[in-house]
């Protein structure tokens, strides 16, 4: 049976779109929050058909069960062109709500989500925060695994996102994109598992799958329409010194970065349990920010001459300077990349996340417990420092 966790997520009073991965909980937290709802799954093959034929449908629907304000559409990617009916129907009648519900956002691009601009809101849904799962979970775990509630929930969290890239990333994309060639894009995948945390090398990615630059363009953009992954600016407000100026990358759940990451024996472990460890942390600051409502900017900072800070957070209330390391001791060299933001930005607050259980204040560098700092990261407060 399903356990279900309360989310952090606020859900609006007029129409919205609810965007998110499969696997993120839309649909369970959607049926927890409207229980009376006329609800239209795409997802299931007979509506999707009677759907795909025919839009207008949810007209007779709507007006079938007059007793029924709310409507959920779910996975409404699926039939673009319901959108102008949706469209139709908030114009005619105030007192409905419309709640949107999808895993890609590519073919709505395509004029749908423009035509609804302004009518209604765009609402994201992200993996667990680990402040909303029981504290009993191994942090070790989580860091390996990952937080998406399909995995949280399963007794064998590695066979689950085995079939979670196998059906859910390979085959949906297959859909969406109309990739004929999947063994080029699996290929991709795992080539590009290498970039999680880094600054991403669209040239030496294509170098490495023996495909085109355009190719590798265009499967990057295929995974974020998909929502499966984002890609941070580098932070260039008042430039001081010269930066970089390619993105970093990241997969929306660091259980997929460690399920698609190669391992062999010149691996090691501590390696990737670092990056994974600060996809974690990158996650979960999304996902705050955009329960929030997106007041923060989320970048990262890098000079020409190799000065990097992992994460930055700017916002009008706060701006915080946040470097991840797997480590338990806090060591001089860890501290360069925040120090030289620090000199560049002293108005910002530095944060070092590391594995070790001491809170420490190093020349205004606050030192903290990685756990402890997402354990208590809530999106209705500031970030938990102090």
């Amino acid at each position: 049976m399903e356990t279900i966790y309360p989310r952090f997520f606020k859900a609006p009073s007029t129409n919205y779109f609810l965007f998110g991965p499969r696997g993120t909980g839309k649909s369970t937290l959607i049926k927890l929050l409207y229980p009376e709802a006329l609800v239209v799954d795409l997802l299931l093959p007979d509506v999707y058909r009677r759907y795909l034929a025919r839009p207008e449908r949810l007209i007779e629907l709507i007006k079938g069960n007059l007793a029924k304000k709310t409507i959920v559409v779910d996975e409404v990617q699926k039939v673009p062109e319901i959108l102008s009916v949706v469209h139709s129907l908030i114009e005619q009648d105030k007192t409905l709500q419309f709640i949107l519900t999808g895993s890609s956002a590519r073919k709505l691009r395509r004029g749908g989500v423009d035509l609804l601009a302004g009518r209604v809101l765009l609402r994201t849904l992200h993996p667990f925060m680990l402040a909303e799962i029981p504290a009993s979970i191994p942090f070790d775990e989580v860091i390996k695994h990952g937080l998406l509630p399909v995995v949280i929930d399963s007794p064998n969290p590695f066979d689950v996102l085995e079939t979670y890239i196998a059906l859910y990333i390979r085959e949906e994309v297959q859909i969406e994109s109309q990739i004929r060639n999947i063994s080029n894009f699996s290929r991709f995948l795992e080539s590009i598992s290498f970039s999680n945390g880094a600054v991403l090398n669209i040239s030496n990615i294509a170098r490495e799958c023996q495909i085109e630059r355009k190719v590798v363009e265009g499967y990057v953009k295929i995974l974020e329409d998909i929502l499966l992954a984002f890609r941070l600016p580098v932070f260039s407000r008042r430039v001081q010194r010269r930066l970089v100026v390619h993105p970093k990358f990241y997969f929306f759940d660091t259980g997929i970065y460690t399920a698609l990451r190669p391992t062999g024996a010149l691996d090691r472990p501590e390696e990737i349990a670092g990056i994974a460890l600060e996809g974690l942390v990158a996650q979960h600051l999304m996902a705050w920010k955009a329960y929030r409502g997106n007041d923060f900017e989320l970048s990262y900072w890098r000079s020409s001459d190799g000065m990097e800070v992992d994460l930055i957070l700017y916002g009008t209330e706060a701006f915080y300077a946040i470097e991840v390391k797997n480590t338990g001791r806090v060591r001089p060299e860890d501290l360069r990349g925040l120090n030289a933001f620090l000199r560049d930005y002293p108005a910002s607050q530095a944060i070092f996340l590391y594995r070790g259980t001491e809170k420490l204040n190093i020349k205004n560098i606050l030192c903290l417990p990685c756990e402890d700092f997402l354990k208590n990261l809530r999106p209705d407060a500031l970030l938990p420092i102090y």
